[in-house]
């Protein structure tokens, strides 16, 4: 899985590098274009953020669980 996270994260860098133009034009028109920006900037953690933590977790780092304490 984080193969495929990691390839689509790529992808969607890509992309949004290769289509400044685009990016430019329509994401500052203002208006119902305002929600792409934040439409994107959602797709992107959502997919950057997956491929990471499956990274990490194919490495084998796990985040530090608290213990309980009791009294």
């Amino acid at each position: 899985m984080a193969i495929i996270l990691g390839i689509l994260s790529l992808g969607l860098y890509v992309g949004l590098l290769r289509q400044q133009e685009f990016v430019n034009t329509y994401f500052t028109k203002g208006g119902m274009y305002a929600f792409l920006p934040i439409a994107t900037a959602f797709i992107f953690s959502f997919v950057h953020g997956n491929f990471t933590g499956n990274f990490w977790t194919l490495l084998g780092v796990e985040a530090s669980k608290k213990k309980k304490e009791v009294k």
